[in-house]
């Protein structure tokens, strides 16, 4: 499924325990150390439009972490630099702000040739769901379609809080574009434990 970006390998890995990430302070985390749970991975922003999704993350989370869900937090400056400061001045903002509980990974790029290798497989192996007609979906399709009229047709991450869910094999279940409503992806957490 990849959409011809040029990748190094990470495409053709056979999940996403074959990845290692940095936690926010910087230490190595194996993915592989999550075998067995059901994953939500998200890039996120803590002044974007979509920002109030972090409450209904934590209530999933608050739901489903004891039947085996993780949520890993990406945060991810890309897009409009809404999600300034440290990995751990965003970890502040989170927790006062939502209460989260979930792990708050280090601050990445998911897109482009500093793209995380993580999300350079998650791209590669997906493709872009399409947002919904809700005002800000409207606004995101006229915005991206200005800078690319193509920008439908590719895999890249478009916006901050793209989830990809995962099964508990490590293998990608699901794409939810940031205007998915949050109710479909409690149901979809819900259906893979």
């Amino acid at each position: 499924m990849s959409n011809g970006s040029k990748f190094t390998g990470s495409v053709n890995r056979a999940s996403v325990y074959d990845f290692t990430v940095k936690d926010r302070k910087g230490n190595d985390i194996s993915l592989s150390d999550y075998k067995g749970k059901v994953l939500l991975i998200v890039n996120t922003a803590t002044q974007c439009g979509f920002t109030p999704q972090y409450k209904e993350l934590q209530e999933i989370y608050d739901a489903f972490h004891e039947k085996g869900l993780e949520i890993l937090d990406f945060p991810c400056n890309q897009f409009g630099g809404q999600a300034p400061g440290t990995a751990e001045e965003i970890h502040t903002f989170c927790t006062g702000r939502f209460g989260i509980k979930f792990p708050q990974m280090a601050k990445i790029e998911v897109n482009g040739p500093g793209a995380d290798p993580l999300y350079a497989y998650l791209t590669g192996n997906t493709k872009f769901a399409g947002f919904d007609d809700s005002e800000l979906g409207t606004l995101l399709s006229g915005m991206l379609a200005k800078a690319d009229p193509d920008y439908d047709k590719k895999s890249d991450i478009k916006w901050n809080f793209t989830k990809f869910l995962i099964s508990r094999d490590g293998k990608i279940l699901a794409r939810f574009e940031p205007t998915a409503s949050m109710d479909l992806v409690r149901d979809k957490v819900g259906a893979a434990l």
